[in-house]
């Protein structure tokens, strides 16, 4: 579906943001997907165990990708079907050819890791390239759903509503799950965001949880972005 741009400019400056479904964890994947696609293109092919780790690295990233497109599927665009039906058809199709692309990027990485020598710096080089192909989709994919889409949840549903259905969401992802997500997701945020992200976490999770996934994304931050977070979580909550 297309949207005037016009709308959306109107729709972005309205004071104060929207709660935006997509923002997030589209950041988490942008982050995912450009990380494996360099380790892909600068993968040594004559290293059986440098293909064997980046094939890995591969197959987390497609599994990821897998999960997020049936949390998706499940949660927000039952959420527009309900109330703008037809609203998601198009990007729903494209889910589909996702999915297909997945099995064919997997049966890429195990035919790799399944070469000969001698045929690997091909296999190599056609699977850094059809990746690169998936990422691409999945960046625009991601634009549309994140004006396209988000317009139709804004106009149909309140930031509580929305809330509600973020929180189901979350709540159906299984730990070690939830631990990759906080890998690619809290570094990758803005300070302001990822404060926030956090914050809402210690004030609804088991606090083992936040600890969890403070320990998972800590390492992956700044100096000076650890030093943000920390001043944002020792201060007093707002009355």
């Amino acid at each position: 579906m297309n949207i005037d741009p016009q709308e959306l400019k109107q729709l972005a400056s309205v004071q104060p943001p929207r709660f935006d479904m997509y923002g997030g964890i589209h950041k988490a994947l942008r982050a995912f997907m450009a990380d494996t696609l360099l380790a892909a293109g600068r993968m040594d092919p004559d290293d059986a165990l440098e293909v064997v780790q980046t094939g890995d690295r591969v197959m987390q990233l497609l599994d990821f990708c897998a999960s997020h497109l049936a949390h998706e599927n499940t949660y927000v665009h039952a959420a527009i079907e309900a109330r703008a039906p037809g609203a998601s058809a198009a990007i729903a199709h494209e889910h589909e050819e996702h999915e297909q692309e997945i099995g064919r990027l997997a049966a890429a990485v195990a035919a790799l890791g399944g070469a000969t020598a001698a045929h690997r710096p091909a296999l190599a080089h056609a699977l850094y390239q059809r990746l690169g192909q998936f990422v691409a989709a999945n960046f625009q994919h991601m634009h549309v759903e994140e004006t396209a889409h988000n317009a139709v949840l804004w106009m149909h549903y309140t930031d509580a509503e929305l809330v509600r259905i973020h929180d189901a969401l979350l709540a159906s992802i299984p730990p070690a799950e939830l631990m990759v997500t906080a890998r690619w997701l809290v570094p990758f945020l803005r300070p302001a965001e990822r404060a926030a992200v956090l914050l809402d976490v210690r004030g609804k999770a088991p606090a083992p949880v936040f600890d969890a996934l403070l320990v998972v994304a800590r390492p992956h931050l700044t100096a000076n972005e650890r030093a943000k977070l920390d001043r944002a979580l020792e201060a007093p909550a707002n009355p």
